[in-house]
């Protein structure tokens, strides 16, 4: 319960923020402007954007103008968010191709870009891309109905499933958590049957009326719904546990070697200069690190000290998921 309202005012502090940066972008980045030592963006942007694919007040949103508070200070430039929904991150996409590779436009990133990527639904190709700057990894739970006995934990869940599939609710077929639970299955040598419902929330309501089995949720949303147990979380899809959730076994610990995390971060086109790529890199990483983003992030029981990550660290991570979301789609038949 402690930990639960730590976390509601962390959540607090950063919706709190988010509103203060809505209203001052300008006047932040001009009180700064003769303290920092300039950067290319300083009298070249005007402002930086950041591209995003979600809608307004959405997890995408909400972490790019969190990270965007220090950047501007760190840049010396205003930053604006635009957003360009549609096609599951296809406008937002080929909108990006269409700017100058100057460092002053910025793609915010998620999976659902590389499974769009993957499945030619925009111009973009993942070579298009060079990533600056991670923002947060965080991993999913495979939850259950808090009153589920037979499924109470993830070797019930297992054993239950090779008798049966599970009926694992997806937000849509081929999105994240469709490819998430493929990945699982494929790993613990479960059969499982997706059941889309157009959106997460109405999954999270058929699961608590007992229509499906499961669901795939991130902590940050699994928090309050499992303080209030209507939920369970039966296993974490990573290598790594959680602090706050010690009790809650790893997908590896139980010999499954899958992750399943939602990524964010950042990039720009390919051919935009190394030293501004750089310089971006280095700075969004520092703005990041710094405890207005850092609480952030604690909200979704991360660490900013890890979290965070620069173009070296980013860019071939983000590499190297897209070549694991070609495969996933190939094995669920999706692309040839």
């Amino acid at each position: 319960m402690f930990n639960f309202k730590i976390k509601k005012a962390l959540g607090f502090f950063a919706l709190f923020a988010l509103v203060l940066t809505s209203l001052t972008d300008a006047s932040l980045a001009g009180s700064h402007e003769k303290k920092k030592k300039k950067s290319y963006a300083d009298g070249t942007c005007d402002p930086v954007q950041v591209v995003i694919h979600a809608s307004y007040g959405g997890g995408t949103d909400t972490t790019a103008r969190m990270m965007s508070i220090r950047t501007r200070r760190e840049l010396g430039a205003d930053i604006q968010v635009v957003g360009k929904r549609g096609g599951s991150g296809a406008k937002a996409q080929n909108y990006t191709l269409t700017r100058p590779k100057d460092g002053c436009t910025i793609m915010a990133l998620t999976e659902s870009h590389l499974y769009t990527m993957a499945r030619g639904k925009s111009n973009m190709k993942i070579d298009d891309l060079v990533g600056i700057a991670r923002a947060m990894e965080e991993p999913t739970f495979v939850v259950v109905n808090y009153k589920n006995k037979k499924l109470s934990t993830a070797k019930k869940f297992i054993k239950e499933a090779n008798k049966k599939p599970v009926s694992v609710g997806i937000a849509s077929i081929g999105g994240t958590e469709h490819i998430g639970m493929y990945n699982y299955s494929k790993a613990a040598g479960i059969p499982f049957k997706a059941v889309s419902f157009g959106s997460g929330a109405q999954s999270l309501q058929a699961l608590a009326s007992g229509k499906i089995d499961a669901a795939l949720l991130n902590p940050s949303e699994a928090a309050a719904l499992m303080e209030d147990k209507k939920v369970r979380a039966i296993v974490l899809l990573h290598d790594q546990k959680l602090a706050d959730y010690p009790k809650v076994p790893t997908s590896y610990s139980m010999g499954h070697e899958v992750k399943v995390v939602t990524t964010r971060g950042y990039a720009v086109l390919k051919g935009t200069p190394d030293a501004i790529v750089q310089e971006l890199s280095k700075k969004m990483v520092k703005a990041m690190k710094h405890e207005t983003f850092g609480n952030y992030l604690k909200g979704a029981s991360l660490d900013p000290k890890t979290s965070p990550a620069g173009t070296e660290v980013w860019d071939k991570q983000l590499k190297e998921n897209f070549k694991k979301a070609q495969a996933a789609l190939k094995g669920l038949g999706l692309i040839k």
